[in-house]
């Protein structure tokens, strides 16, 4: 266990090659950071043992099972989850997770998908299993301008003879709203198996599955605490995996497999869900990842992250040209209660018409500034927030050809997504007031241009 540490402490220590290499890191939502211990605790792990592959009795491989185990124990732990009910399934991230669920569940005709408009793209693509089966696909609208959704929307949405799975994020990587967690027990009892999407919740939410117990959370590690990538979880009740069926088998995967009779039977536990060798070498990590974060305390996290949060939304609202009009329109909530440190805008100029975001990155990418830009893999949000209807959009799409201008063309819109600035464990109030002195100093009382611009490969 590492010893408890005051959060004001870590960026000149574990974060301190921030300021050595003068970022701005405002991506957190994209990925967080790893602290210097776990790249030194990793490094010092492999170094003073030999770790070889789990699928075996000897004592190398006993050793790497052991770490393995550990973590999966870990894992558990953090959520408050009981490994009678939960078991922990290891994936490469968690759009992993998620395909995992999504061709193993049991669609079939008389079942339904209902997804949120809120999804990101790998919660989206299970439509495309319930297709293959014949489910039906509904879609929960959002309400603007904070981009969340009703309860009375998601009831009526759940409503009907047809069961099936519900698909929702904890956090939403669009807009940071922080939708219920109690719609979990709300579509349980309506008859539905429930998936929570935790990617951009888990690096500074507390998901309790001792009280909330949806059948399937996706998590990406790396997101949480930035080391190790390539490693990600599904931690499924016990009950629902069993009714899962997996569409093929590998190794590491069956108890006992037959070529001649053409006959397999599945392991009876998690590992029949983890394909091949795990990645043995860095699963431990998640654990050194978790107890990292316990000793600074997932209260203390949150509590920093809703400062910063709070100070660059006040920062955003505040932004005006000279004649008075606002510099920024936001995405989503203008306050701090129910959302999380992702902040999604449009920068506007002097006109009152939208700053191209390909500008924004390219701007900010010159000052060391480390943002995103675009769509960020959410269609649903953007097309909320930019007012898309669903006429435009089937128009649009019936030419499948040409780039992402031409499409935003056929839709005829100026912006192909938005600008997304989020703070995380690493993150402080000069990084926040950085950033918002650029966009001050930047576009304050100008009238950018995009031309030169290379054109939108991708949403």
């Amino acid at each position: 266990m590492y010893e408890a540490l005051p959060l004001a402490s870590l960026r000149s220590t574990e974060y301190a090659y921030l300021d050595e290499k003068q970022h701005i890191y405002l991506d957190h939502t994209g990925a967080g950071l790893p602290a210097r211990r776990q790249l030194t605790g990793h490094a010092e792990r492999l170094t003073s043992d030999a770790y070889g592959n789990p699928h075996s009795l000897n004592p190398t491989s006993a050793a790497s099972g052991a770490l393995v185990e550990r973590a999966r124990a870990a894992v558990l732990r953090h959520f408050d989850a009981d490994p009678a009910e939960y078991a922990v399934v290891f994936t490469p991230n968690a759009t992993g997770a998620l395909r995992l669920v999504g061709e193993a569940y049991p669609f079939s005709r008389r079942s339904r998908l209902v997804l949120l408009m809120d999804n990101h793209n790998s919660v989206n693509g299970l439509r495309q299993f319930a297709r293959a089966r014949g489910a039906r696909t509904t879609v929960v609208p959002l309400d603007l301008p904070e981009l969340r959704t009703s309860e009375r929307a998601l009831r009526e949405a759940l409503s009907g003879r047809r069961r099936g799975l519900f698909a929702y994020p904890a956090q939403s990587n669009f807009s940071g709203v922080q939708h219920p967690l109690n719609w979990v027990g709300i579509a349980q009892e309506a008859g539905f198996d429930v998936l929570l999407d935790a990617a951009a919740y888990a690096p500074t939410g507390r998901l309790d599955l001792s009280t909330v117990r949806p059948d399937f959370v996706a998590v990406s590690w790396y997101k949480v605490f930035g080391y190790p990538t390539g490693i990600g979880s599904l931690i499924v009740r016990r009950e629902a995996m069993a009714r899962l069926r997996r569409p093929w088998f590998s190794g590491g995967t069956v108890q006992v497999a037959s070529s001649l009779a053409q006959w397999h039977r599945m392991t009876a536990d998690e590992s029949a869900f983890e394909d091949g060798t795990l990645n043995f070498l860095h699963i431990p990590d998640v654990e050194a990842g978790l107890d990292f974060l316990g000793s600074i305390g997932m209260d203390a996290v949150q509590r920093h992250v809703g400062h910063l949060t709070g100070m660059l939304l006040e920062g955003l609202r505040e932004l005006t040209h000279g004649s008075g009009a606002p510099m920024v329109r936001l995405h989503g909530p203008a306050g701090t209660d129910m959302r999380g440190g992702t902040v999604a805008f449009s920068l506007l100029d002097a006109n009152g018409a939208m700053v191209d975001e390909r500008l924004v990155s390219r701007d900010s990418a010159a000052l060391g500034i480390s943002l995103r830009t675009g769509c960020f893999c959410n269609p649903g949000v953007g097309e909320a927030a930019f007012g898309i209807g669903e006429p435009d959009l089937r128009r649009a799409t019936r030419e499948t050809t040409g780039t992402i201008d031409d499409y935003m063309g056929r839709l005829s819109i100026s912006s192909g997504g938005a600008v997304r600035v989020s703070v995380g464990l690493s993150s402080n109030l000069a990084d926040v007031k950085r950033f918002l002195r650029f966009v001050e100093d930047t576009y304050r009382d100008q009238e950018p241009r995009a031309a030169g611009l290379p054109p939108r490969l991708h949403c």
